[in-house]
């Protein structure tokens, strides 16, 4: 998993999501269920490219995120990105690998 860090880099990331969908995780540090959620998504093996915002740190990219998907933010919240949209996403615990693998099936 690869953290954003920079607003530059989720506008990169969804400007190249016509050629390459992607995992976005979002997750509180401070949250028993995001981190439920992240041993769920480390245990993920995907060719899909995982990226990570820490809503705590990355406020101004969780609102992005928000702004250009139209998905209402959650935490701990697990959305695939395909051609510039959120197609799928997923928040709490209903973050569980066979549930994302089979939406990665589904919609990807």
């Amino acid at each position: 998993m690869n953290r954003l860090k920079t607003i530059k880099e989720w506008n990169a990331l969804l400007e190249n999501s016509d050629g390459q969908p992607l995992l976005l995780f979002k997750l509180s540090v401070t949250s028993l269920s995001s981190v439920t959620a992240k041993k769920e998504m480390e245990s993920l093996v995907t060719e899909l490219p995982i990226y990570v915002v820490i809503v705590q740190m990355d406020k101004k990219i969780s609102n992005a995120v928000e702004a250009d998907t139209g998905v209402k933010h959650e935490t701990p919240q697990v959305l695939i990105i395909k051609d510039k949209k959120a197609i799928w996403q997923a928040t709490h615990y209903q973050i569980k690998r066979s549930i994302v693998l089979d939406a990665i099936e589904t919609y990807c």
